[in-house]
């Protein structure tokens, strides 16, 4: 590739910059090249294996998990004065700055945001997750997520997408990108070719986007071209094959030589770098994921990934195996010296687009606190659930909800175990849920399952006298690792079901995944809320006693194509 290359959309490097990379690249020995590539993950400060990282191995780039400010600052000036380039520091900034720090703010997911139906908000999302990734040290967002949501089954996009529609999707996706890109950040639109389409998670397995060439073009297709054209730095690429479209790209390849994008040079080079005019850095989605890892064997894949078109690569199974399989795969020819050199110019290409090679990319704690959680961030946050919190389906003559009309209600709380990635979900919902009801005037039993057994459990007029409502609150999230988002009923026959929904009012709300009803299908009153911040259940609960309205809308189709579900 020619340097000249870097002057142009994204990165537009002046002639400053220029020199920049090309003596830095100038003075590079092979090995610094090889450590450039990787992208390297950090949960926890540890001095000694930081600075073998940054010293030794001479990592590209490093990706925070959510830590206390103190030790993502902590971790980040390590890393930042043990390095002979600056690196990059990136973290999944797809909802707030909680996805670097756990004292940064959580704005909403996209999802939430795609409810609303206010682009202004995707662009202040992207402008906070900015400002707050940077007071701790970050330059670059692994968001945002422009999946399309097309399958409710699927357990990993979800939330975390913009919805099922294209052009909402491309617009807020846009938005985000300038809003983050205009403060210095890098963002990185993800997943390449697009999930949503199987709902297999590519965690998991090698999942497939099963998209003609044309309905990708119109969808996924026109989604990337846009924020291409608006300037995007980088794109994640996920370990998704697009089958239809490697074979119209290559006739010859046989269906059982179709590798995932992050492993297919066509895809790589031919759609992303060719057809739509992607000249910013591309990074795989983990290398981890069973999906990068079942095509291949690990010593192809980790040189073949960069051989075919991939610029980074994201995380390793084992750093100095991986290394070794990397330069390994140089020495035999499965990665060549050229596509080398070309990886490494795109790499310092962005840095130089950040202006790393000037800026003092340690950060600093006292300016951190004045960020973190600002009061501008936390209006944003209660703004977005104030706009999108959704009333799907509604009983006539139950809503709304009061002490007056309904003093004593019977709560069910349904919950799973936290996500040990950390998507942010929020736990404990009912112990938080229940005082707010309270203080209102409630009396709230939390339903504890007794008497289970067929002939022993509680009578049908002893429920009926003794309740007035029934709530349930579903805080299932979407996670990694898990093949389906659907409810567990507990036994025996799920004894916690909404058997009275003809007998007693029944309102079910869900805090995360939107599809619930393919569950709960004749529940007459069904809300999602689509995540939870710190505004979540005093705000539902002021539209649910009337005090404010519903105003979000459903960016996705809450009853699952179910005839039923609209009952």
């Amino acid at each position: 590739m020619n340097i000249n290359r870097l002057k142009e959309k994204p990165f537009y490097l002046d002639e400053e910059d220029l020199r920049w990379v090309e003596s830095t690249l100038g003075q590079m020995t092979v090995q610094e090249k090889i450590g450039q590539l990787f992208f390297m993950v950090g949960y926890k400060q540890d001095e000694h294996f930081l600075k073998h990282i940054a010293q030794e191995i001479g990592i590209g780039g490093l990706m925070c998990r959510s830590m206390a400010k103190e030790d993502v600052i902590s971790t980040v000036a390590t890393l930042q004065r043990s390095a002979r380039i600056p690196l990059l520091i990136a973290a999944n900034l797809e909802a707030g700055g909680q996805g670097i720090t756990k004292d940064g703010t959580k704005i909403g997911s996209n999802m939430a945001i795609a409810a609303t139906g206010n682009n202004e908000l995707a662009y202040q999302l992207g402008k906070i997750c900015a400002v707050e990734g940077q007071s701790v040290g970050a330059n670059y967002a692994f968001a945002p997520v422009v999946d399309i949501d097309y399958t409710f089954r699927n357990p990993i996009t979800n939330t975390r997408t913009f919805g099922n529609d294209p052009q909402a999707v491309m617009e807020m996706g846009a938005a985000y990108v300038k809003g983050c890109q205009e403060q210095g950040m890098a963002a990185s639109v993800k997943h390449f070719p697009g999930d949503g389409v199987d709902e297999r998670d590519q965690h998991l397995v090698t999942s497939v986007n099963t998209l003609t060439p044309e309905a990708w073009d119109r969808s996924f297709g026109s989604v990337y071209r846009h924020l291409i054209d608006e300037g995007a730095k980088t794109v994640m690429v996920g370990h998704i094959s697009l089958p239809e479209y490697s074979k119209l790209l290559n006739a010859s390849l046989r269906d059982e030589e179709i590798l995932p994008a992050s492993l297919a040079s066509e895809l790589l080079g031919e759609l992303l770098r060719e057809r739509l005019g992607f000249n910013g850095l591309i990074i795989t989605d983990a290398t981890t994921m069973a999906g990068m890892n079942i095509p291949m064997p690990r010593n192809e894949l980790v040189p073949r990934a960069i051989e075919n078109g991939c610029d980074m690569f994201l995380f390793t199974k084992n750093l100095e195996e991986d290394v070794k399989f990397m330069r390994e795969g140089l020495e035999t020819g499965m990665l060549s010296a050229s596509r080398l050199d070309e990886a490494v110019l795109r790499i310092l290409g962005l840095k130089a687009s950040l202006k790393l090679q000037e800026r003092d990319n340690v950060p600093v704690l006292d300016k951190a606190v004045e960020v973190l959680g600002h009061e501008r961030h936390r209006e944003t946050a209660r703004a977005i659930t104030d706009q999108s919190i959704t009333l799907v389906k509604e009983e006539s003559g139950v809503l709304p909800i009061t002490a007056e009309r309904f003093p004593r209600v019977l709560l069910y709380d349904i919950e799973s175990e936290a996500n040990a990635l950390g998507y942010s979900k929020t736990s404990g919902l009912a112990a938080s849920f229940i005082p707010l009801l309270e203080n209102e005037g409630f009396s709230v039993t939390r339903f504890e399952p007794t008497g289970v057994y067929e002939g022993l459990q509680s009578s049908f007029t002893e429920m009926k006298e003794s309740y007035d409502i029934i709530v349930y609150l579903c805080n299932l999230a979407t996670k990694s690792n898990q093949t389906a988002v659907r409810i567990e009923w507990l036994n025996p026959m799920g004894i916690n079901v909404p058997n009275y929904i003809n007998s007693i009012p029944t309102v079910f709300i869900s805090t995360e995944n939107p599809y619930h009803l393919l569950d709960v299908p004749r529940v007459k009153t069904y809300i999602n809320t689509y995540g939870v911040n710190d505004y979540t259940l005093p705000l539902l609960l002021e539209k649910l006693m009337g005090v404010s309205e519903f105003k979000g809308k459903s960016p996705i189709d809450p009853f699952c194509g179910k005839w039923d579900t609209r009952l």
